[in-house]
């Protein structure tokens, strides 16, 4: 599939991103970011900056009349280290935060993610799909970030789970909102609360992947689901317009939820700390892999 990615027209979107690579298929209005934090996979300040300028400029080509020029229909979120789609929060930033009392900070934080997160929740208010497409590990804000998506694509093996109860805290920038559009209050809860990690055939059975795809096979996923977009489109944008009226998520919820993670944050003690020092240096390790095999770019006509 990657013959057919091009290098995205400048004059579609003229903004330089240093966190993300973007391609853009113009004959099936995929328009594809591979996030590429640095220097840790997971979502620093700088990364969830780029990702909200992409966003804004998505809705603003939205906005112009003749849309045909730039057709995008799939905004399509994607990892760029082998085996990771994003480990979560900056783990490390937040241990500076807290050790300074630094609720300030943290609220900055908060607000930035969910400035990120609540948009590609509602498909930026735009006649699009946002996708998410999982081929490795999708873990605390990087699984939350993955359930924001409209649609959920992922590979058989690829880990997903929230870890924050290990470190005495919970996954405040939305979880429990995008769980429970799509699994009961109570499921929620359970899979919050146990840390534990699953599989996506795994969370595939539960609800929470929409399309599951053999190793490998990810890219291929994805191109058929929008194939088939083509034939079905129609019903399916219904139906997750349904799911959106019957069980919606607002941006003052998910802000009020992580003012209550800030102010558990700031309850963490040495001890959680420590563990969550643990995990900063498994975010590091996993960082010095090489990228994933992106689309070769090729200049646009």
């Amino acid at each position: 599939m990657s013959q057919h990615f091009e290098t995205l027209n400048t004059e579609i979107i003229k903004d330089d991103y240093e966190f993300l690579d973007l391609y853009h298929e113009p004959e099936t209005g995929i328009l594809r970011y591979f996030m590429k934090p640095s220097p840790r996979p997971c979502f620093s300040m700088e990364l969830l900056r780029d990702i909200r300028r992409l966003q804004e400029s998505v809705s603003r080509l939205h906005r112009v009349r003749d849309r045909r020029r730039h057709h995008i229909r799939y905004l399509v979120a994607d990892g760029s280290v082998p085996g990771v789609f994003n480990m979560g929060g900056d783990l490390n930033a937040y241990l500076g935060l807290i050790r300074s009392r630094d609720g300030d900070g943290l609220t900055q934080y908060a607000r930035a993610c969910i400035d990120v997160l609540y948009p590609n929740s509602i498909n930026l208010q735009c006649p699009l799909t946002t996708i998410s497409l999982v081929r490795g590990s999708a873990l605390g804000g990087g699984f939350e970030a993955a359930i924001s998506s409209n649609v959920v694509i992922a590979e058989r093996s690829a880990q997903m789970g929230l870890p924050e109860i290990l470190f005495n805290l919970f996954p405040g920038m939305g979880a429990y909102s995008f769980l429970s559009r799509r699994i009961t209050p109570v499921q929620a809860e359970r899979l919050i609360l146990s840390g534990k990690l699953f599989t996506a055939a795994e969370m595939y059975e539960q609800g929470l992947v929409d399309v599951l795809a053999e190793d490998g096979e990810g890219e291929t996923a994805l191109h058929e689901y929008v194939r088939k977009q083509v034939r079905y489109g129609n019903g399916t944008a219904a139906v997750h317009a349904i799911r959106e009226r019957l069980n919606p998520t607002t941006y003052d919820e998910l802000l009020d939820i992580s003012l209550l993670w800030v102010n558990a944050a700031l309850r963490l003690t040495e001890r959680d700390l420590r563990v969550m020092e643990r995990l900063v240096k498994t975010q590091t390790r996993l960082s010095n892999n090489d990228a994933f095999g992106r689309p070769e770019r090729r200049e646009a006509q």
